[in-house]
């Protein structure tokens, strides 16, 4: 298994882990209030819920940060 900055890969299926709410507020440079708001209220992410957790996928944080900002576009 080897890593990435923000957690294994595992080499066999080629994912990435999950991130935890504490992890992705880490990334985005955010509360953790700001996003258990954005779970209970939408907004953010895409949430999972694992076993009663909260869970991201690191694909679709991009994927929203894609959408959510403007310094990717021309214009």
């Amino acid at each position: 298994m080897s890593t990435t900055s923000m957690g294994p890969i595992d080499t066999a299926s080629a994912r990435r882990r999950l991130w935890t709410p504490d992890e992705l507020a880490e990334y985005l440079g955010v509360t953790l209030h700001c996003i258990y708001a954005w779970s209970s209220r939408g907004g953010g992410p895409r949430v999972l819920h694992v076993g009663g957790r909260l869970r991201y996928r690191p694909d679709d944080v991009d994927e929203w940060l894609d959408r959510v900002t403007d310094d990717h576009q021309e214009g």
